[in-house]
């Protein structure tokens, strides 16, 4: 069965910030130093686990998720800003758009999950930390992981199954630098009453599900740390999820502002540029965070450049 829209929209012009042409080369340059720095970044610490026996734990197997994930998430936007922020050429197919569109969703879907998952971990090695090994082994911390990406994936696809089944009527412009739910959705001609009481109904419970699960792990862990009556062992136990807490302070409130906006405003220079960072800037800091805050990481580098200096 043919599709309806495919015979009335078959390309998509992302605007991006096009109101302001004067600006153009600046956000070229901006957005290529975060994808640089992103990349270098994340594959600088996927390298250091591999071959660092010391990072073979828990904890760095979810971050060395969440650095392939980092890379994937920016891969997906921002090669396609790049081209519309440098080129007079805007277009981006139809099957290219649904495509972002559905990789953008499922990534910022498994985020979340995974940052449930590493506020469990913390939980267990906080509160539990004579059970830490037996609790989370590699059984676990594999299945924690694959549930992160299959739901993360089973909560995008809906979305994306809807907008390619979805009538546009010819309206193909989309005022912003990437193929966005919100702003495609102002696009439909279609009744958009469903996936509404589906985001409604099965998105945002999950979300919240998901919010709560962390709020609770770090319930605990305050606790549990605030008890300890060494003063090092209170300042060891909170650097070590001292990292990952700032992640999620900024994903969560990121995330909640973007989301949580009306409709109407997702069309705004403001609201595109914040949207931008939320899916680039948050993912090229993960890795920044990380190697600063946790020694383990420094250690590693440290003897990876001393390797290859010596070498």
């Amino acid at each position: 069965m043919q599709r309806e829209n495919q015979s009335q929209v078959t390309e998509f012009i992302l605007l991006g910030f096009s109101d302001y042409p004067d600006l153009q080369n600046l956000l070229f340059i901006v957005f290529l130093c975060i994808y640089l720095i992103n990349l270098m970044g994340n594959l600088t610490i996927l390298t250091l686990m591999c071959i660092d026996s010391r990072l073979h734990t828990p904890m760095y197997f979810f971050l060395c998720n969440l650095a392939i994930l980092d890379v994937c998430l920016t891969s997906c936007t921002i090669p396609k800003m790049l081209s519309i922020f440098l080129m007079d050429s805007k277009g981006i197919s139809f099957l290219g758009c649904l495509t972002q569109l559905l990789l953008l969703m499922f990534f910022t879907s498994v985020e979340l999950y995974l940052l449930v998952a590493m506020a469990y971990d913390r939980y267990v090695a906080i509160c539990n930390p004579l059970r830490y090994s037996v609790i989370m082994n590699k059984r676990v911390c594999a299945l924690l992981s694959a549930s992160s990406w299959v739901i993360g994936f089973l909560d995008a696809l809906p979305y994306s199954v809807f907008i390619s089944y979805s009538s546009f009527c010819g309206h193909n412009v989309i005022d912003h630098l990437f193929c966005n739910f919100q702003t495609m959705l102002q696009l439909l001609c279609s009744d958009t009453s469903a996936v509404k009481l589906l985001m409604n109904t099965l998105n945002l419970p999950l979300v919240l599900a998901s919010l709560v699960l962390i709020l609770t792990s770090y319930s605990y862990i305050i606790s549990s740390i605030l008890k300890m009556q060494s003063v090092r062992g209170r300042y060891k136990a909170f650097s070590t999820c001292s990292s990952h807490l700032t992640i999620v302070s900024m994903y969560c409130g990121a995330s909640l502002f973007v989301y949580l906006s009306p409709i109407s405003m997702s069309a705004r220079p403001l609201h595109k540029l914040l949207d931008a960072s939320y899916s680039t800037v948050i993912p090229m800091l993960n890795p920044i965070i990380y190697s600063l805050r946790n020694k383990d990481i420094k250690a590693a580098l440290k003897k990876g450049m001393e390797g290859r200096i010596g070498g």
